[in-house]
């Protein structure tokens, strides 16, 4: 190697080369528009569709509220395909040392267990109270159909801690899939159960 290798260059700075002069208010404006133009690019997919309670309903929801009288936590869910219930969970939060061990993790782990993944699609579940964020985002991704809840997010968070976004804001930003919500399903029944 040369001595003229040795000799250090100046290093070039952003103020050295000729680049065009940007305020700070442009840059930020800028950079504020990409999350609406990434939203505006999206396909309006996502929905939360407002379901009205089924003759069934009350039925299934009595399944959920009967297995949340025998949870750690007085949360109960069912899954059903076809008129028939094909798993159950309770929630089993203490009993398993698994703070994610909520009725509808319950069950929806169970269903998987049994059957797959693929059966699991189109299936509606019922729960005695509405979801939580981390149980509807299974609830999405697993493809179920329908949730049917009895007590809701704001009846619940008057008596025990809850993350307060509901079921319905959850799925209308879920652009994969399409989830129909029927709240308050025997939600006094569902309720009474905090007050043993």
């Amino acid at each position: 190697m040369g001595t003229a290798a040795l000799v250090s260059r100046p290093r070039r700075t952003l103020t050295d080369a000729a680049a065009p002069s940007v305020s700070r208010r442009a840059i930020v404006r800028g950079l504020a528009a990409v999350p609406v133009l990434a939203a505006r690019a999206r396909p309006a997919a996502a929905e939360a569709i407002a379901s009205p309670v089924q003759p069934q309903d009350a039925g299934f929801m009595r399944e959920a509220i009967a297995l949340a009288a025998q949870a750690d936590f007085p949360f109960g869910a069912v899954i059903v395909r076809d008129g028939k219930i094909v798993a159950r969970g309770l929630n089993l939060g203490r009993h398993l040392q698994d703070p994610t061990a909520h009725g509808e993790m319950v069950a929806i782990r169970r269903f998987l267990a049994e059957q797959g993944p693929a059966a699991l699609r189109g299936t509606t579940l019922y729960t005695s109270g509405e979801p939580c964020v981390m149980c509807m985002g299974a609830i999405a991704w697993c493809g179920i159909a329908r949730v049917v809840y009895g007590a809701s997010l704001a009846q619940l968070g008057a008596t025990i801690d809850q993350i307060m976004i509901p079921t319905t804001e959850v799925a209308a930003k879920t652009e994969f899939a399409k989830i129909a919500i029927t709240g308050g399903v025997l939600a006094d029944e569902a309720m009474a159960l905090f007050h043993r």
